[in-house]
């Protein structure tokens, strides 16, 4: 059963979990769902809390998806050229099956769904057809974050028509003043995207709001989208792990990073894991980067007595950004053998040379 039939089963519908945008920038479940959705999180938190039960919530998180690519590559083997070979089910077939055994998947999403044609000033402008966003419905994601350097490539309008677009296909974002609340197992879980180029007084401000606000909603898992670090570094800079733990220390429960289109390590902070470059996943910017490693990170938190345990439970699956190494077909896989061990193990070396690793104590696949 995968993790939509999960919902509609404990809730009765699917429709509230989907989010629709509610003013000042928050994206919530309609007013009546948002009722029948309050009544029955109260319950089970009454049950929880009488009986001891736990809940346990899997979260999982992959890189950049770049669903499209700039309009001056030549067509052939592009994504929108893949994608009309090919349709849409093509680029999912390796990991749908993972993000719909989660109970919640969230990915930073760097291009514009739009039919706009005014471009904005700079070297590579991406966009997609607005019908790509059924790859995601088609993956399994429902959350994908915006704060990042390529939603405005098509100016204002572009950013607007992929709000739009995605708020009609039922998939949830956040990123700059849009927050993303949603209530899984009848847990609030709460998320936030910045880009975090530099550690300012000003997005210190807005990171410290934007928990604050919330955890007055009520959101008990906090995760928190950075697009920070420079391109094909494998170290985060300083600015990055001030920010991380500064995020963490003002509530944040996990810490989510990309740009650098490369991997960077895991870090363990205060019970929380810090996850500074997912690096690229379904990337339609490059036709065969000659780095294409990347993983999926997922975490399963667990809510004991309507509360947040400390509980580190993580999974970290290597991946190829594509299912050949001889170019980029834009269908991520997941890998095996020697290339696994090999992905791991860099992902370790990364992590030392931030300081000396801890996670793969709590990882399943190291175990």
């Amino acid at each position: 059963m995968n993790k939509y039939l999960k919902k509609a089963v404990i809730y009765g519908s699917l429709c509230f979990l989907l989010g629709a945008c509610g003013g000042a920038g928050e994206q919530t479940s309609s007013e009546p769902q948002k009722k029948e959705e309050a009544v029955k999180s109260k319950e089970a938190t009454k049950k929880e809390k009488k009986e001891g039960i736990n809940t346990t919530i899997k979260i999982s998180a992959a890189g950049d998806f770049t669903l499209g690519n700039d309009e001056s590559f030549s067509y052939d083997s592009t994504f929108n050229d893949v994608a009309a070979r090919n349709g849409l089910p093509y680029f999912t077939q390796n990991v749908k099956s993972i993000f719909e055994q989660d109970d919640l998947t969230t990915v930073n999403l760097e291009t514009t769904l739009t039919n706009a044609t005014e471009k904005a000033s700079k070297t590579f402008r991406f966009k997609g057809d607005p019908s790509f966003v059924n790859i995601l419905k088609q993956g399994s994601i429902e959350t994908v974050n915006l704060a990042n350097n390529h939603t405005r490539d098509y100016l204002q309008q572009g950013y607007d028509d992929t709000r739009e677009n995605l708020k009609k296909s039922g998939i949830g974002y956040f990123g700059y003043e849009d927050t993303y609340i949603t209530t899984v197992k009848g847990v609030k879980v709460g998320l936030l995207g910045y880009p975090g180029w530099d550690d300012t007084k000003e997005i210190r401000s807005q990171i410290k709001d934007g928990i604050k606000s919330l955890k007055e909603k009520g959101a008990k898992i906090i995760i928190v989208h950075f697009h920070w670090g420079s391109e094909r570094h494998y170290v985060p800079d300083t600015a990055q792990q001030a920010l991380a733990k500064y995020t963490i220390d003002n509530g944040a429960d996990l810490i989510l990073g990309h740009h650098p289109h490369v991997v960077q390590g895991i870090e363990e902070y205060k019970d929380k894991f810090i996850v500074y470059s997912l690096g690229n996943f379904m990337f339609g910017g490059n036709k065969n980067p000659s780095d294409k490693d990347t993983f999926v990170f997922q975490q399963t938190f667990t809510i004991k007595d309507g509360k947040l345990t400390t509980n580190k439970d993580i999974n970290v699956i290597p991946f190829r950004i594509s299912s050949t190494t001889a170019r980029n077909d834009y269908r991520p896989t997941p890998l095996t053998g020697a290339e696994k061990d090999r992905v791991k193990n860099k992902l370790i070396d990364v992590s030392n040379q931030i300081k000396q690793e801890k996670w793969t104590v709590y990882d399943e696949d190291s175990k």
